[in-house]
């Protein structure tokens, strides 16, 4: 497995790859989650690329950019395991040259629903992730459905940019218990971890109520925090009901036939973040 540090050298190594090239793009602190990202691209592609690279452009001023986990040698193991053939990790001023001033921006999708908690992030998501394609030049690239606005703002841009890339979404991988995997979970307590299974309890509680028929989305909401009530200490931040393409977000007595319920809880003092679809 190739590991590329400059621009020169992974283009150089991008050169050389046969067949149809698939793409990770990662931030690192990877777990089973990213390893079903890869292995995803390596049974669907003849090769596969992976980046590792904690972007500072998406993190807020409040947010824990300095603290973010950084695992390197782990990470290059577990890449190395699944079957990564390159494994690029650029510095900050390689993807951000000195004197840079263009952004890319999804102006709609990005700045709404979780775009206007975190400001910025998805400007951040955007230009980062445009630059990673342009150096990598993938046929296809992977991302998690555990961060389902960041996906579809992903496959937004591709479509407007004009890139000749398959954006492939990838189920969310749990815990035993349920909690999304997250690299964020490593800031929580053991017995933290087992608790916050909570969230998607709760989740599956409003899919349960909304296939038996509750349909209000203020319903649905009201199910999911009664559910997650005795998780204590933990705050709801966001509890989003999508359509199925995050077009419009339900609210009140308007009713939700199909789509998405996404949600932010902080708890133990980690944001974490989660899913399910809803179905007719």
């Amino acid at each position: 497995m190739k590991i590329l540090h400059s621009v020169a050298e992974a283009r150089r190594a991008r050169a050389d790859l046969t067949g149809a090239v698939g793409f990770v793009p990662t931030m690192g602190a990877l777990h089973q989650g990213h390893a079903e990202l890869m292995k995803v691209a390596v049974d669907a592609c003849g090769s596969v690329m992976v980046s590792i690279f904690v972007n500072p452009t998406q993190f807020g001023p409040a947010e824990d950019f300095a603290r973010y986990p950084r695992t390197l040698e782990a990470d290059l193991d577990l890449c190395r395991a699944v079957g990564v053939e390159a494994v690029w990790v650029p510095a900050v001023e390689d993807i951000y040259p000195a004197g840079a001033q263009t952004v890319v921006e999804v102006e709609d999708l990005g700045n709404r629903f979780e775009g206007e908690s975190r400001p910025g992030h998805f400007r951040g998501v955007a230009t980062v992730v445009s630059k990673l394609f342009h150096v990598t030049k993938p046929h296809k690239a992977f991302f998690g459905e555990k961060d389902l606005q960041q996906l579809f703002v992903i496959k937004r841009m591709v479509e407007d940019l004009l890139f000749d890339i398959e954006i492939v979404g990838v189920p969310t991988v749990r815990e035993e218990s349920g909690l999304a995997l997250s690299s964020r979970n490593a800031y929580l307590q053991p017995e933290q971890r087992l608790k916050a299974k909570q969230i998607y309890e709760s989740l599956q509680a409003v899919r349960e109520a909304h296939r038996n028929g509750c349909r209000t989305a203020s319903l649905l909401e009201e199910k999911f925090r009664s559910r997650l009530g005795s998780l204590l200490e933990a705050k709801v931040e966001r509890f989003d009901l999508f359509s199925p393409h995050l077009s419009h977000r339900y609210q009140g007595e308007e009713r939700v036939d199909a789509g998405y319920c996404a949600v932010v809880v902080r708890y133990g003092g980690v944001r974490l973040l989660d899913n399910i679809s809803l179905c007719c």
